[in-house]
């Protein structure tokens, strides 16, 4: 597999020498899923942190009546975990799964411990993505509770426009929080609009 993609997300971050970026690379375990595959699966301990280099992953939990409820969607260059169950080391509350054929590189929790003993400004990194995580987890709940269903999927368009092509309308419905006919008749409204 290719580091590039990796690489460059880790860069615009820090800067590492070539010696910093091999012991980087070498914790990183490849792992391909086909689609429908999980990565990681509700009540059971997520181990690793997983980073897309092709296809598209999600997470998700599904709620007492068996409805799906997508938190993230992870194209290529996104980071994807459930992130309390990989710290703590106890069962997760999401799936996560392959919405296609997909790559990743995978991390654990005791291989992230060990790149930042061994390069520290890996601990400013992290410390990056977990706030941006936090922040976006954050915005996503008050977009939730404040915005129309037609507020939540204009901002979805906005965060995903890689996505708005290739993903079923059953994936963006779950995402926005509507039923996927409620998400055809405000597209089609959206339509007559512009």
């Amino acid at each position: 597999m290719n580091y590039d993609l990796i690489l460059e997300s880790v860069a615009k971050h820090i800067r590492l020498s070539k010696k910093e970026e091999e012991q980087f690379i070498s914790i990183l375990q490849e792992k391909k899923l086909r689609k429908k595959q999980f990565l990681a699966h509700a009540n059971e301990q997520n181990k690793y942190s997983a980073f897309v280099t092709k296809g598209c992953l999600r997470s998700y939990s599904i709620d007492r009546n068996g409805f799906e409820h997508i938190l993230q969607f992870a194209p290529p260059g996104w980071w994807i975990a459930d992130l309390g169950s990989v710290i703590t080391k106890l069962p997760g509350q999401l799936n996560i799964d392959a919405l296609e054929d997909s790559e990743l590189f995978l991390m654990s929790r005791s291989d992230q411990e060990k790149i930042f003993d061994a390069v520290p400004k890996f601990e400013r990194f992290f410390r990056i993505l977990t706030e941006n995580s936090v922040s976006a987890a954050n915005n996503r709940l008050l977009d939730y509770v404040s915005l129309s269903a037609q507020e939540r999927y204009l901002v979805f368009c906005k965060r995903y426009p890689m996505l708005m092509k290739t993903l079923p309308q059953k994936q963006i419905a779950s995402y926005i929080g509507v039923t996927p006919e409620f998400l055809s008749k405000l597209k089609a409204e959206l339509l007559k609009k512009s």
